[in-house]
């Protein structure tokens, strides 16, 4: 590992970029693939893929058991890129997730050794769990586009580097809640809940399934999608079509966020800071891929308005009066939906 972003984080140039149809085919087989093996989360599923296309990081809120870790590993199984996870504690320090200088004597000199940091899939697992500092280290990886700095030295982050973030909602006692400036860095905050009857039914098929497979020889390695595929679908999601008075209508919701005052006075005083640009961004990253998923060449008010309470949630927040009214970032932004009206 290089010193001083020696490494190439640039994606891999491909000579010809695959045509729309293989692409679109590729990533409906991935996304197939995701819900057979993630059953009840196709929420999760659409969300983690539109975070691989719209290149930002995903947190998950949910309780235990539903299946956030399998979707990353399942997502880690079908790409061809590495994975690593990390479970968040009180103890955790910035060096195990970053990397560390370990003295070679025999050489005479320092060696860099990479920290879990440096797989372009990474899991953290209970991210909340973990003190500032070591949530810092990995929020500045997140912010930083491909960088992290160890010491007096720049080190290149992966050029497919994607983070799945987990909370659990149940226990607070012992956590460390992340800043609402460091919860910004999330492309989207996905919350997601029990499955029904008849989905837990079919989880429990698709457990004994495994089981006995388990018992049995190895299944034959599955053919992994290339990263050079993510990056053709990529620049393919900047070309779709966004109407002018769509792209208006979007900015218009995260204005809103911040002046909800021409709407409703009444939700003005409840909400105490707006999205920041960086909202209108991943906004709209979000629905380009949301629509390109859908083999679209262009966007519609549908597209916005389906990614838009992941996107905000996390990034309007609610003042000490609406808290006490039990007003939270997700009915919030659901306010501003139903008050903007789309084009």
């Amino acid at each position: 590992m290089g010193q001083n972003a020696a490494m190439d984080t640039q994606p891999p140039v491909v000579s010809e970029a695959p045509p729309a149809g293989v692409l679109h085919a590729a990533f409906a087989s991935l996304r197939e693939s995701l819900s057979a093996a993630i059953v009840g989360q196709s929420a999760l599923v659409e969300r983690l893929l539109i975070a691989l296309l719209a290149d930002g990081h995903l947190l998950v809120e949910g309780a235990p058991g539903l299946a956030k870790t399998t979707a990353i590993r399942t997502l880690a199984a079908q790409l061809d890129a590495d994975f690593a996870r990390v479970q968040f504690t009180p103890d955790l320090l910035p060096a195990d997730l970053t990397g560390t200088e370990v003295w070679r004597p025999q050489e005479g000199r320092f060696e860099f050794q990479p920290g879990p940091v440096f797989h372009p899939l990474l899991l953290a697992d209970e991210i909340n769990r973990a003190p500032a500092k070591v949530q810092s280290a990995l929020l500045e990886a997140m912010g930083e586009r491909h960088k992290v700095t160890v010491g007096r030295h720049t080190y290149a982050l992966p050029a497919l580097f994607l983070v799945m973030a987990t909370q659990n909602p149940i226990e607070q006692e012992g956590t460390f809640p992340l800043p609402e400036a460091q919860l910004d860095r999330f492309l989207m905050h996905v919350r997601i809940g029990y499955p029904d009857a008849g989905t837990e039914t079919e989880i429990l098929r698709l457990a004994r399934e495994r089981a006995r497979q388990s018992l049995h020889a190895p299944a034959a390695p599955l053919e992994r999608m290339p990263q050079a595929q993510v990056f053709a679908a990529r620049e393919q999601i900047l070309e779709l079509h966004m109407a002018p008075a769509l792209e208006r209508y979007l900015i218009e919701l995260v204005l809103a966020s911040r002046d909800a005052a021409r709407y409703d006075a009444a939700l003005a005083r409840r909400i105490a800071w707006g999205a920041s640009p960086r909202g209108s961004i991943a906004l709209e990253r979000c629905a380009r891929a949301r629509a390109w998923l859908a083999g679209r060449d262009y966007v519609t008010p549908e597209d916005v308005r389906a990614v838009a309470p992941d996107v905000l949630r996390h990034r309007v927040l609610p003042s000490y009066e609406a808290l006490a009214e039990g007003w939270d970032g997700e009915r919030l932004v659901a306010a501003l939906l139903e008050r903007v009206p789309p084009p």
